[in-house]
């Protein structure tokens, strides 16, 4: 009878309570290279193709007589970036644990309404203004999280059917312009430094933070692992809900911010700005142009900050040219059809499984074993073991 095979722990395979251990006890920095593998791989060409893309702009703006790069058109560029790029850090997070969140549009509507109304011009009224909208569009954000992680309704419609309640709510109560926004606010939506807007500081100083949270804590790593195989995380130990739960709170929160910044800059609100803005399918372009995959699991705030560039560079170029603002879209369209081909063709996302099977008896042995035979996935893209098994359940999925 042949001796049991032992793992780099020294764990023989056949106890399965000590391999789950030893999975679990994987180093905080294994999972943190893991999940650099699983964002980092298109990122960089996500830049690549923005340094290509300036330049183009450059070249055509020259050809018409303009300068692309011009103070006045940079902070244009910039002052543009910053509701969209808010609303995308939240949609990036959403769609990395697997879900999508429809109702940002009118998040981003109702905390205009509601921070205008509330400050209607009066100093005394700015904190009052922002601490009304942030909490309202927070809980209605948690209020998605839950449909989607406990209740268990697909992302997709339990955030369009959110977003039409707080549309019919809008378009009943509000008619046309609200409010007033306070004195401070309008001096920070005008504020610059040189041709950066404030605001678009803000913005990166969010965008900072967030990604600290991705990659540095074990948050973070949950957010990835729900995103690649709920039932794998979940058998290590994970609780799957609460990622989710945060993802879309934390899409809510943002969408307020981006409330704010447009109050900010028009002054009033409106029950129809985040609509025309169309921040639902923007937001998820600019993630997906990232290099973000759809079905949760794979991305990058930075991928999608390039995304968010790259359609703000060639919005500003069709500005410079005066071309049919109806064919924003068209442009649009053939950027993201044509990145998603060329990230399948990279990658194989059309038919890589990241996390194939689930948590069946041979990943549970493994325990992410560098040595381990992984079938057919693609070891520069996942590794079941560190993501899912991070240090927060030490020991508990041993039991």
């Amino acid at each position: 009878m042949s001796a049991p095979t032992t793992n780099q722990s020294g764990t023989p395979s056949g106890n399965r309570s000590g391999n789950l251990a030893a999975a679990a006890a994987t180093s905080p920095r294994r999972a943190a290279t893991t999940v650099r593998r699983l964002r980092g791989s298109t990122t960089a060409t996500v830049y690549l193709v923005l340094v290509v893309v300036l330049i183009a702009c450059a070249v055509l703006s020259a050809l018409a007589g303009r300068s692309f790069f011009s103070p006045g058109n940079l902070s244009a560029l910039l002052t543009a970036t910053t509701v969209l790029g808010f609303v995308a850090i939240g949609q990036t997070l959403v769609i990395l644990v697997g879900s999508l969140d429809l109702s940002v549009p009118f998040l981003v509507s109702l905390s205009s309404v509601l921070a205008a109304g509330t400050m209607q011009g009066s100093p005394d009224a700015f904190a009052t203004g922002v601490l009304v909208a942030l909490v309202a569009t927070t809980v209605l954000g948690l209020v998605n999280g839950v449909l989607v992680g406990l209740v268990g309704i697909n992302g997709f419609m339990a955030t369009l059917g959110v977003g039409l309640i707080i549309s019919g709510y809008l378009f009943t109560n509000y008619q046309g312009s609200t409010g007033q926004a306070s004195p401070q606010l309008v001096s920070l939506g005008s504020a610059s430094i040189g041709f950066v807007p404030v605001l678009s500081i803000v913005l990166l100083a969010f965008f900072l933070g967030t990604a600290v949270l991705l990659t540095r804590t074990r948050t973070g790593m949950h957010l990835y692992a729900v995103g690649g195989d709920p039932h794998a995380a979940r058998l290590s130990g994970v609780r799957t809900a609460a990622p989710v739960l945060l993802a879309h709170a934390l899409s809510g929160l943002f969408s307020g911010i981006a409330g704010l910044v447009i109050v900010a800059r028009l002054g009033v609100g409106s029950p129809g700005v985040g609509g025309q803005g169309g921040y639902d399918l923007l937001s998820i372009a600019a993630v997906v142009l990232g290099g973000a995959a759809l079905a949760g699991g794979r991305g990058s705030l930075w991928g999608t900050l390039g995304g968010i560039l790259i359609f703000a560079s060639i919005d500003s170029l069709l500005g410079i040219l005066e071309v049919n603002p109806y064919l924003k879209d068209v442009v649009r369209g053939v950027v993201i059809v044509a990145a998603v081909a060329v990230y399948a063709r990279r990658k194989g996302l059309s038919s890589i499984v990241r996390f194939p099977g689930g948590p069946t008896r041979a990943a549970i042995d493994r325990g992410g074993a560098e040595t381990a035979d992984p079938g057919p996935v693609n070891r520069s893209d996942v590794e079941v073991g560190p993501i899912a098994a991070h240090p927060e359940t030490t020991g508990r999925s041993g039991r």
